[in-house]
């Protein structure tokens, strides 16, 4: 029989868990999935809350991380400790609808998928709808993709698969968008359906404009682990055209090659230079995954 472990990041959810925490252990018991929850070393009351349920310990099982090491730290150490098939993430919030678990467990086990991601559609304010249109559009720019929500929290995966990728994975929030890119560029099965998201009602959300930085950040460092070619050939490719550009107009006139043309065009070509060996070294460490 196919099994599931739900996991939820924690941090300073205490009002939150007091509400949502019970539901999800009574949903759990009901389907015989098991329920992971990371402290990740919160300073409220989150801890005692958790210490509530310590006897249901066939199904919840808790982890405190002794500081705050980050959402992507907290998911990969509920990842490790998972035993089951599959697995997936849930926010400590209580935004997640609970029938979304079945509903992508389902179609993951009926599509043969290794991930099934959430989307979580338009958001209800401007300003993240903004920030996730920036890292799709990075993202389409820097590799082929047709999943939308590419930060939502709510994924289920391959748990095998989880525990050979997170070894790559940030620990910070940009840990949903990399583990997602990891599983495309690995050739994995990777669908995406529909859910639907409940407005918080308690505590405060993290994530600020530094969490977009930082993905876009680790957005671009993943691809150049995986395929480094697709960043070095267009900017070397742009350092000989522009230094050709730039200089043409010198050697019209008779006066030779520019020195910043020439400059230009070395710096272009050694860009490419480090291009195809990033390429060789990224195929090579394709082969140890």
């Amino acid at each position: 029989m196919v099994s599931l472990s739900i996991i939820i990041p924690a941090y300073n959810e205490e009002h939150s868990l007091r509400i949502f925490l019970p539901q999800v252990i009574d949903f759990c018991k009901q389907r015989d999935y098991k329920l992971i929850v990371v402290n990740d070393g919160s300073t409220d009351g989150t801890k005692k809350i958790l210490s509530e349920y310590l006897n249901d310990r066939s199904t919840l099982t808790v982890l405190h991380n002794k500081v705050n090491s980050g959402y992507g730290a907290a998911i990969k150490r509920g990842v490790r400790e998972a035993t089951t098939d599959f697995i997936i993430t849930i926010d400590a919030d209580g935004q997640h609808s609970l029938d979304d678990v079945d509903r992508l467990f389902k179609t993951a086990i009926d599509e043969d998928a290794d991930m099934v991601v959430g989307n979580r559609g338009v958001s209800s304010t401007f300003y993240r709808n903004i920030g996730k249109w920036l890292i799709r559009t990075v993202t389409k720019i820097l590799m082929p993709l047709d999943i939308h929500d590419i930060n939502s929290g709510m994924k289920l995966y391959n748990t095998e698969l989880a525990k050979k990728y997170i070894s790559i994975c940030p620990e910070t929030m940009a840990y949903s968008d990399i583990i997602l890119l990891t599983f495309v560029y690995q050739k994995c099965r990777v669908i995406e359906i529909p859910i639907t998201i409940k407005p918080r009602t308690q505590g405060v959300s993290t994530i600020n404009t530094m969490t977009a930085i930082n993905t876009l950040r680790e957005l671009v460092n993943i691809v150049v682990l995986f395929n480094p070619i697709v960043v070095f050939f267009p900017l070397g490719m742009f350092c000989i055209v522009a230094s050709v550009i730039w200089g043409i107009h010198i050697s019209i006139a008779g006066k030779g090659i520019s020195t910043g043309t020439l400059l230009g065009v070395l710096t272009g070509i050694l860009i490419l230079f480090i291009g195809l060996l990033s390429h060789q070294i990224s195929a090579f460490r394709k082969e140890k995954f």
